[in-house]
């Protein structure tokens, strides 16, 4: 929606569940910002499909840690130093092991875990266990 920093203030503000909720996943499972088209995106990833479009251009990778603002990346404190060594991904290590059933303490350690043991066969790996991933859309939010 076209305002939805203010929506999300709003909703942070008057809502303790849903401030609990964002300050642990950075998520909402009922975001009041998505619309249901958006949510039928969300759910079976085709939002991520114009994110090939970065990889052609060679800001993205298909595997890697999943972009973060600049605000999420204060969150990661020391791990910074690792995320930044990887390019971004469509997919990674946090999206096979559990998505947004995960708390954002475990991405961040996934994310660094990625950086630190990066190799060839885990990023095939990875791809491998991205389409059970997508295909049950579990953690898709």
């Amino acid at each position: 929606i076209v305002n939805s920093d203010q929506v999300l203030g709003q909703l942070l503000a008057t809502s303790p569940a849903a401030a609990r909720e964002w300050a642990a996943t950075r998520k909402l499972r009922n975001d009041p910002r998505v619309t249901w088209f958006g949510r039928l995106l969300r759910k079976s990833s085709l939002d991520e499909l114009p994110q090939l479009f970065n990889v052609l251009k060679g800001e993205m990778s298909l595997v890697g840690p999943r972009p973060v603002t600049a605000d999420e990346l204060e969150r990661y404190d020391l791990a910074r130093v690792h995320y930044l060594r990887a390019r971004p991904g469509i997919t990674g290590l946090w999206q096979v092991t559990g998505r947004s059933n995960t708390s954002y303490k475990r991405r961040v350690a996934l994310d660094k875990a990625y950086a630190l043991n990066w190799s060839l066969m885990g990023d095939l790996a990875i791809l491998l266990r991205t389409i059970p991933a997508l295909l049950g859309s579990s953690g898709a939010v």
